[in-house]
């Protein structure tokens, strides 16, 4: 398509999108009532951190439900809020191209729509996997569509839940400031509820040889070098295909496990029942349901084996696993292996993720008063890791670790959608094939607790009305 085709097409498909949001706009009266905090000023009903692809639906969700006074606040610089353009190293999304999600239904508000607009319906029958730098550009339109306001430069550096409100603290292009608000939420992504980890003794190395998967990586300077890489996940693999052609030496992949994932569990979970009423089942089943899910981890999509394995320079190592790292005389890193030492350049570790509330700064002021897994359900013991992970209400409110202790109403007022809350409710809020069906559930629980909170002036006003129909 031209690019004045692709204008047209655009136009035509933000002009459609305003009449489909006109014929769902009912009711269309905004209700919550306003709400001033100790400093006499009006509070924000929702601030959400994060302006990616869950912030963006969370939204929008609370714009079909007439809430107004939402705040959004992201650390990322205009147009690159999430990892497409950051940290992302694979060359598409994972999920297929069909899988609906920051829409919530809007048939205009699709990918499959934009796409279509913009490259014509052709290039989508075409399409294999979604482009990340499309998705990106997609969910870039999609904000600005809907006229979603995402505060750039922002970082949130701590929140203070009260009974009444909750304290944010954050830096922005212009300072630090302090803002108050009813709820807030946290759609911080994949590590916005711990920290990506990797084994001490690699982090104990300088960072110049080694990195962690998600770190940003000048993998130009890994051209002619040989790289090691930890992992045996889809982040490793990429990280691992994304030196290979900066051209590395060599890439050796280390698998501990004796054979790769081959199988993808996620497939098997995209049905309606998993995704809208997996957190409805008892603790027992939903432990046993997630544990398996996520101790037999993802396999990598094919495109990205294919992606590794036509290089000739790519070693997979099986049944290796890493025990140790040093420094040799030369500079170089000797790591030690189940099989021996190897030298290496360079190293990447794609080992994924810690949950730990506390060592996120935002949320170390109250981190030792929510409920994990650990503290809700006993056989957790037996999977310290998935343990960690916090125990959540039934809309994603964080818990006090007893339902006797003091707070429950402070944080309350926290809600967790980031992919720590996946022992849970399953895929939620880092996840795109479930938005549509977790950002509705966990707007609900704000929109009630709002309404429960000003019933006695929605009881005033009901009293007080005395419009007459003739």
């Amino acid at each position: 398509m031209t690019v004045m085709e692709r204008t047209i097409g655009l136009k035509a498909l933000e002009a459609q999108v305003r009449a489909d949001l006109q014929k769902i706009a009912w009711p269309n009266t905004s209700w919550v009532e306003p709400r001033y905090g100790p400093d006499g000023r009006l509070l924000h009903n929702v601030l959400i951190v994060g302006g990616g692809q869950g912030g963006l639906a969370l939204a929008f969700q609370l714009m079909r439900e007439r809430v107004d006074g939402v705040r959004i606040l992201d650390r990322a610089p205009t147009g690159r809020a999430g990892p497409w353009r950051n940290t992302a190293r694979m060359l598409t999304l994972r999920s297929p191209k069909f899988t609906t999600g920051p829409d919530l239904d809007v048939p205009s508000l699709t990918f499959q729509s934009w796409y279509e607009a913009t490259r014509g319906p052709a290039a989508w029958e075409a399409l294999g996997k979604i482009p990340k730098e499309d998705w990106q550009d997609y969910l870039n339109w999609y904000q600005s569509v809907l006229k979603i306001d995402v505060e750039a430069d922002t970082t949130v550096t701590r929140i203070t839940p009260h009974d009444t409100h909750v304290d944010v603290d954050a830096i922005g292009p212009d300072g630090p400031f302090t803002t108050r608000t009813r709820h807030v939420v946290l759609a911080t992504g994949i590590e916005g509820s711990g920290r990506w980890w990797m084994p001490p003794f690699l982090a104990d190395l300088p960072a110049t040889l080694v990195a962690q998967a998600a770190d940003p990586i000048d993998f130009t300077k890994l051209s002619g070098k040989t790289v090691a890489v930890l992992g045996a996940g889809a982040s490793a693999f990429d990280n691992a295909a994304t030196a290979l052609e900066a051209g590395a030496k060599a890439v050796h992949i280390f698998v501990r496990r004796p054979e790769l994932q081959r199988v993808q569990p996620y497939k098997q979970i995209s049905y309606t029942g998993f995704l809208r009423h997996m957190a409805d089942l008892d603790d027992e089943n939903r432990w046993e349901m997630l544990t398996h899910l996520l101790d037999m981890r993802e396999a990598f999509p094919a495109e990205t084996w294919q992606r590794v394995t036509r290089h000739d320079n790519a070693v997979i190592h099986t049944g290796r696993a890493w025990t140790g790292a040093s420094l040799t005389d030369d500079g170089t890193l000797k790591l030690d292996t189940t099989q021996g030492p190897f030298i290496a350049d360079f190293a990447i570790a794609g080992t994924g993720l810690d949950v730990d509330l506390a060592a996120r700064p935002e949320l170390s002021p109250f981190a030792e008063d929510v409920a994990l897994w650990a503290d809700r359900y006993a056989p957790s013991a037996s999977n310290p890791r998935l343990a960690r992970y916090p125990y959540l209400g039934d809309t994603f409110e964080v818990l006090p670790k007893s339902s006797a202790q003091a707070r429950t109403t402070a944080l309350s007022r926290v809600r967790i959608f980031t992919f720590a809350a996946t022992m849970s409710f399953g895929p939620s809020g880092s996840s795109i094939n479930a938005l549509k069906f977790a950002a509705p559930r966990l707007v609900s629980g704000m929109t009630r607790q709002m309404f429960r909170e000003d019933a006695a002036e929605h009881l005033n006003q009901l009293k007080a009305y005395d419009v007459p129909e003739f």
